[in-house]
């Protein structure tokens, strides 16, 4: 038996997950040799809303380590966007015109298996001692208008370090937008707390918040509460989907998802193909499959809920849209 953890407290066993859901113990030896290649951790609030008893929950596929993990996958690999090529000062990679992204920590309130990042290291991020080199290399770079704040998960920073690394670069003068990437409030809503939402409300620069829900079940009650907290104070919400095979690879489960983000004030913005990270071959959606749901989506749905659908090519100035083949 697992030993007992506290209920509030992100989830981090692998053992007392399957016990928690009762879920078949034949799945323990695959899932305890993934966690060790790659922890797990599920927040509390997110754990919730898993129903017990269904191996195959869209929102459980995306956080249980699986035997799946082990196999190995051609043209899989650690770093499958080629980031570390495009990293002149740790943490800080500058991969496209105008815009840099900025990897703030390693850590992150939810590991979902298949995150693109999962094989890089703490030492990789845009630690204390590596921040002046950073703001030197922005300060020194005046076609730069936009920070793009990442991880790990930006928002796995204290408010009060979070803060004052968002007052650092508000005071560059050619910076204009600062965006945020962040699956936390999602996956763990009373991280938007009055102190984060003071800093993004009063930041002078644009600021632009991009969430990561990949499922409408992932929008519940609390979640589009701390959306509404963020819209209100005029941060601007878009989100970024993965798609996953056993997650929402299926036209409803598209379709409810971008109504689930409307209903939420979030505009539906990207769709990715999975990037090709060592470990996550088993949610593999092909190319030709996601046109066809993209086809059929495009038939229930009014334009503005149609994410794009992309993927991320290295080297590429953005990301690829990846579009209907043209007829010979």
């Amino acid at each position: 038996m697992a030993a007992a953890q506290d209920a509030g407290a992100p989830l981090t066993d692998a053992v007392t997950l399957l016990e928690r859901l009762g879920l078949d113990p034949a799945l323990r030896p695959g899932a305890e040799r993934a966690a060790a290649d790659f922890p797990l951790r599920v927040p509390a609030a997110y754990l919730a809303r898993i129903p017990p008893g269904q191996p195959d929950d869209p929102l459980l596929r995306q956080v249980l380590p699986s035997a799946a993990e082990l196999d190995a996958h051609p043209g899989f690999g650690p770093d499958p966007l080629e980031e570390r090529e495009r990293m002149p000062v740790p943490g800080l990679i500058h991969k496209y015109a105008g815009r840099v992204l900025l990897m703030l920590t390693g850590a992150c309130p939810i590991h979902c298996r298949y995150c693109f990042r999962r094989h890089f290291s703490s030492a990789e991020t845009a630690s204390q001692r590596h921040w002046p080199a950073i703001l030197e290399y922005l300060q020194g770079r005046p076609e730069l208008r936009e920070v793009i704040l990442s991880g790990g998960d930006p928002l796995a920073l204290s408010d009060r370090r979070l803060a004052h690394r968002v007052a650092d670069l508000a005071g560059i003068r050619h910076l204009h937008v600062l965006r945020l990437h962040s699956r936390a409030p999602v996956v763990t809503p009373e991280r938007v707390t009055p102190a984060l939402l003071h800093t993004l409300d009063t930041c002078p620069l644009q600021t632009i918040l991009v969430i990561h829900a990949n499922h409408a079940r992932e929008l519940d009650g609390p979640a589009r509460n701390a959306l509404a907290q963020l819209a209100r104070r005029g941060v601007r919400l878009f989100n970024q989907s993965v798609l996953l095979r056993g997650v929402n690879d299926s036209v409803p489960a598209l379709a409810d998802l971008s109504r689930a983000l409307f209903d939420s004030g979030v505009q539906p913005y990207y769709l990715h193909l999975l990037d090709a990270v060592a470990g996550a071959g088993h949610f593999h959606v092909p190319e030709d499959e996601a046109l066809r749901l993209m086809q059929d989506l495009g038939a229930i749905l009014p334009g503005y809920l149609l994410p794009r659908l992309v993927r991320e090519i290295p080297g590429q100035p953005g990301k690829t849209p990846v579009h209907d083949p043209v007829p010979d």
